[in-house]
C-alpha cells in the first residue's frame, strides 16, 4: 500500500492552500530538525508530502503524462473558482475516457494535477 508521495515546493504555504482548495486536509505543517519546512496533506487514504528546502527548486515535467490525479466533487463549479484565484488550467473541462468531467491544472510549482469528478 502506498504511504505517501513526496515533492519539493518553492512556497509551502501556497502549495498547502492550493491542495486544501482541492479537498486536502493538512495533517502536519512543521519545521524539521534540519530547518526545512514540511507539510503532509491527506487526500482520502493517500498522502502528499511537500518540503520547502532553501536553494532546492522543484522541477516538475510540464507534460500532462506526468501528473497527480485527484477525485473532486463539483468540478464544474470548482474550475472557475480556481481560475479566478490565478490557477493555470492546462486542459479545460472535458469528458474523461470513462465519461466523467475532467480537467488539468497546475499547482503553484507547475506540477500537473488531473481533476476528475468523483
Amino acid at each position: 500500500m502506498l504511504k505517501h508521495v513526496s515533492f519539493l515546493t518553492r512556497d509551502l504555504n501556497a502549495t498547502v492552500a492550493f491542495y486544501e482548495t482541492l479537498g486536502a486536509v493538512t495533517e502536519k505543517n512543521l519545521t524539521t530538525p534540519e530547518g526545512y519546512r514540511r507539510a503532509v496533506l491527506r487526500l482520502g487514504e493517500g498522502r502528499l508530502q511537500f518540503f520547502q528546502i532553501p536553494e532546492q527548486a522543484p522541477a516538475p515535467h510540464p507534460h500532462w503524462a506526468e501528473h497527480i490525479a485527484l477525485h473532486v466533487t463539483g468540478l464544474r463549479a470548482l474550475l472557475p473558482t480556481l481560475r479566478a484565484g490565478g490557477v493555470t488550467v492546462t486542459r479545460d473541462l472535458q469528458p474523461s475516457p470513462g465519461g466523467r468531467d475532467m480537467a488539468f491544472v497546475q499547482d503553484p510549482d507547475g506540477r500537473q494535477v488531473e481533476l476528475l469528478e468523483a
